[in-house]
């Protein structure tokens, strides 16, 4: 439901008047809305074109709309879920949920859970949807290895499986050809995947890059772009190369595209904002904004119809006090959590 809404410019830095198409009167809008609801999040998914919005809470999806804010539906049962791909062709939906090992697959149109199917890998949290092989991509914190799994969108039947090189695989991306790349978190590497043989191609290294979560591919200049922690890389796809780096904030979960404005944005958790970017040519990219946003707000989803970039995150109460004789948290862990006392939804336009 939406509660209120706030709305913010964000004006064009200076580097942006290097870019022919911008002008000192743009900017970029955040609507601000409160959607209410329980429990914390991973990933949102914007489907394109329709404005709805999937947005992982915990243990359930809520769908909102992108314009209004206002919840469309709620898909249940959703344990520790993460991330929400969407198969237009098939006409489903598929949620990953690490609670329990499982993949819900949903009907697109009336948001009906229609199956669970189990994953025996263990450790589900990214997934996308390939256009090329008409498959659903997850990638998976599993142990002792992470790994790729492809399903069946019609059945959400297993199709495929591969080994990676690291624990912590994070976002993916196809090419429309056949390859997929994933990014690993834990070795700052990027792998190729033949996504027909689900055999590994290549792994390539990614520094300066620490860390990288979120990526996007480029089609029509074949450029892969990975969003790292306060420095992201785009990489040449047919040689592997950084041939590119951006400056953006840090704690960065996500990235988002928009192949037909031309923007790359980066989210940073941390930092409070979002990094936009513009791609001038292949090899050259300009910073052409700053948006602020919330605390923990690190991942994003991008409508390229629309041209609305979409965030979300929970805001916490304080956190209650820790047992009698309870350890503190190890140094860089996350200590106990207050309770959900506000739930915002961000939509970026310009």
């Amino acid at each position: 439901m939406n509660r209120q809404s706030l709305v913010i410019s964000a004006w064009l830095s200076a580097a942006a008047l290097a870019w022919p198409a911008a002008t000192s009167a743009q900017t970029f809008t955040v609507q601000k809305y409160s959607i209410g609801g329980d429990g914390g999040t991973d990933y949102l998914t914007a489907e394109p074109g329709t404005g709805r919005v999937f947005v992982s809470r915990g243990t359930h999806v809520m769908v909102v709309d992108g314009t209004t804010g206002r919840m469309l539906g709620d898909i249940p049962d959703t344990p520790r879920t993460h991330g929400i791909a969407l198969a237009p062709t098939s006409g489903h939906g598929f949620i990953t949920n690490g609670g329990d090992s499982t993949v819900t697959m949903f009907d697109l149109k009336t948001l009906a859970v229609i199956k669970k199917m189990p994953v025996a890998t263990g450790g589900l949290d990214g997934i996308m949807y390939d256009d090329f092989s008409d498959r659903i991509i997850l990638t998976n914190h599993s142990r002792p290895i992470g790994t790729m799994v492809a399903l069946d969108p019609k059945t959400a039947a297993i199709v495929g499986t591969v080994q990676l090189e690291d624990n912590g695989p994070e976002g993916a991306a196809s090419d429309g050809k056949g390859k997929l790349f994933v990014n690993n978190e834990r070795k700052s590497t990027m792998q190729v995947i033949d996504v027909k043989a689900m055999q590994v191609l290549a792994s390539w290294p990614l520094a300066p890059c620490e860390g990288p979560t979120g990526i996007a591919y480029d089609r029509a200049t074949n450029r892969i772009f990975s969003g790292c922690g306060k420095t992201s890389v785009v990489v040449d796809a047919t040689t592997g190369k950084v041939v590119a780096t951006i400056a953006n904030g840090d704690g960065v979960d996500a990235l988002g595209w928009d192949p037909v404005e031309k923007l790359i944005y980066i989210p940073a958790g941390r930092d409070s904002n979002v990094t936009v970017v513009h791609e001038d040519a292949p090899n050259k990219y300009t910073v052409v904004a700053t948006v602020p946003t919330m605390r923990g707000a690190k991942t994003i989803s991008v409508d390229p119809v629309k041209h609305v970039s979409y965030l979300f995150q929970p805001e916490y109460g304080p956190p209650p006090a820790p047992a009698a004789g309870a350890q503190p948290p190890q140094p860089g862990a996350r200590g106990l959590r207050g309770p959900v006392i506000a739930a915002w939804f961000f939509a970026i336009s310009h």
